[in-house]
């Protein structure tokens, strides 16, 4: 069976690879709309014709786009912001629980998770499940990304004549539009304190998340921690534990080291039997945080090979 597939802003970053992901394969149509991609008419007609939809545009075209669809069949991706925390939208994380890629499969409305917000879910959820860092704990999280996750503007900048800035913090005002996910989906019930930076390579992204481990109410050790993620993760395809062995031997994290993949590798650093620890997931922002995800979670919806088109 061949299944109709119309990505609605498929010129963008996160849109082209998509697409770059989807066009080879045979088992599904693109409906491609050309020079008419801009006509009303013609995405309408499209976003109610396709079996699943894929929406990469920002957060009120994405809202006006799902107003658009009048019947029950469609499946819907979004890929803005605009539906991560919302009622009757399923949030794209396959691995975030033991019951999230079946919720994914019976759903229509799935909201693909941000970037930086995979990763620190990936790392912290968990964690707070288990107990081992409570609901309430205040929790930092940071975090560099290539210039690549802020689109066309950032991408001209970075790639410009003018020589641009080799790291940038940003998010200072600490009411960046990733938080309310990153809060929700982990558990926590205090806004996370997420400090985000660029940094002049395209693509490619470090999350970090630092605690002490003597502060805990139940203080632990990062083989207890370490131990709570291979759990966690046990038997998932995309979603790794670096052996802590592993981590011992690392002078360094480099953030571009799994980019044009859909995997993310999570990592446990510290002295074991020290106070504190570094939680590291890296992560190809366009791949597990965008484009690599999006792909996977229609598989998943689809019930077609969760991994098809992500080799």
């Amino acid at each position: 069976m061949t299944h109709t597939i119309f990505i609605d802003g498929e010129a963008g970053t996160t849109g082209l690879e998509i697409l770059e992901r989807l066009e080879a394969r045979s088992d599904l149509e693109l409906i491609l709309l050309g020079e008419r991609r801009r006509d009303n008419d013609a995405r309408r007609e499209a976003l109610n014709a396709a079996d699943a939809v894929i929406l990469c545009l920002p957060d009120d075209a994405a809202r006006e786009a799902v107003s658009m669809i009048d019947n029950t069949t469609t499946r819907v991706i979004d890929a803005s912001t605009a539906f991560r925390v919302a009622d009757g939208w399923t949030y794209g994380f396959a691995e975030m629980d033991a019951g999230q890629r079946a919720a994914i499969a019976a759903s229509t409305r799935v909201s693909n998770p941000g970037c930086y917000p995979t990763g620190f879910i990936g790392l912290m959820r968990p964690l707070v499940a288990a107990g081992i860092v409570p609901k309430d704990w205040p929790v930092t999280v940071n975090a560099v990304s290539g210039y690549s996750g802020g689109g066309k503007a950032m991408i001209a900048e970075f790639e410009g004549a003018e020589p641009a800035s080799p790291f940038r913090a940003y998010g200072l005002s600490l009411h960046h539009k990733h938080v309310p996910e990153m809060t929700r989906h982990t558990g926590l019930s205090r806004d996370v304190l997420f400090a985000p930076a660029v940094a002049n390579y395209r693509q490619g992204m470090l999350v970090e998340v630092p605690l002490h481990l003597s502060a805990l109410p139940n203080p632990t050790s990062i083989e207890v921690i370490h131990g709570a993620l291979v759990e966690a993760y046990a038997g998932q395809r995309f979603v790794e534990v670096a052996d802590l062995e592993a981590t011992e031997a690392m002078a360094g994290v480099e953030p571009e080291g799994l980019n044009g993949t859909n995997r993310m590798r999570l990592h446990v650093f510290g002295d074991r039997n020290g106070g504190q620890a570094r939680l590291v997931a890296l992560l190809d922002n366009l791949g597990k945080g965008a484009s690599g995800a999006a792909v996977q979670n229609l598989n998943i919806m689809l019930g077609l090979d969760e991994g098809a088109g992500l080799s």
